[in-house]
């Protein structure tokens, strides 16, 4: 069966339709280059640019003259370094939280089917309904004081943690994907007298790396780019995050310099989209399909 197309083959054949359709394919890829990457361009010579370029009206496409030493200034007088350790910190151990609880989860709403099990998953993904900033005053109610354990966890990375873990997509993509893993394959396993952890930790895990990959970037970057939570619950200057640590002195350094310092912050998610975007399209495609 052939594949059917906007534009037919016939059409495509004659020179003025392929001279159309290489002149709408050119506008379409242009126009989508200059909305993606025009901000990031615009950041990067910004950067670059001196304080009176960077706030000029209209803004100038080239920088004038080039200042590197820009960033350099970014990096000692706001202190990134300590800033990116500290964030580096939260999103790492977000993570390890994400991969030990969610992947239970997901597992034994897969696998183990507990009893009401559809309507538990049903009941976190209605969660995915609510807008995030109308659980930030329950939420921050809750790090102020702790239920059971009646502690405060404020200024503790404890309070970026924990709500990191009551993640409902990435448990519901972990879920999609254990259940496209055959069922003969862990019957055999249980067979040979393996226990449901071991069939987790022996076989699951294992085939599971594209989508545990998907997650874990998931995860990094949830936690990277959150600005309103971090500002709450780590008012210690000293535990700040990357971007409230940045917005913390944004009033104190000039614009240039500001910039600067939004392109080094930016750089390591980018670095990491790009390093690991091919791992990311087969994570949320691998469970699409069975068979």
């Amino acid at each position: 069966m052939s594949t059917r197309t906007l534009i037919s083959p016939a059409q495509l054949a004659r020179p003025r339709g392929k001279r159309l359709y290489w002149v709408c394919f050119a506008v379409v890829v242009v126009l989508f280059t200059l909305a993606f990457l025009g901000p990031l361009y615009w950041m990067v010579s910004s950067g670059l640019k001196t304080t009176q370029e960077a706030v000029q009206t209209p803004p100038t496409w080239v920088p004038g003259s080039v200042h590197p030493d820009n960033y350099q200034r970014a990096w000692e007088v706001m202190d990134l370094a300590k800033l990116l350790l500290n964030t580096l910190y939260y999103a790492f151990g977000a993570l390890a939280f994400q991969l030990v609880f969610d992947v239970a989860a997901a597992y034994s709403l897969s696998k183990l089917r507990p009893v009401l099990g559809n309507v538990i998953l049903g009941l976190m993904l209605a969660t995915l309904m609510i807008p995030a900033t109308v659980l930030v005053v329950p939420q921050y109610l809750t790090a102020l004081d702790m239920p059971i354990v009646q502690r405060n966890l404020l200024n503790s990375p404890w309070a970026i943690w924990l709500p990191s873990v009551t993640n409902a997509f990435n448990i519901f993509l972990l879920k999609r994907f254990f259940d496209s893993i055959p069922k003969e394959l862990l019957d055999a396993a249980s067979m040979d007298g393996a226990g449901p952890l071991r069939v987790l930790w022996s076989i699951v895990l294992p085939v599971s790396r594209p989508i545990l990959g998907v997650v874990s970037i998931f995860a990094v970057v949830g936690v990277w780019k959150d600005f309103l939570w971090p500002m709450l619950v780590l008012p210690d200057p000293s535990k700040q995050t990357l971007a409230v640590g940045i917005y913390s002195l944004a009033t104190s350094v000039p614009e240039n310099v500001l910039i600067a310092s939004l392109t080094i912050a930016s750089l390591p998610t980018l670095i990491l989209f790009l390093v690991f975007q091919r791992n990311i399209m087969s994570g949320l495609t691998a469970g699409g399909l069975k068979g």
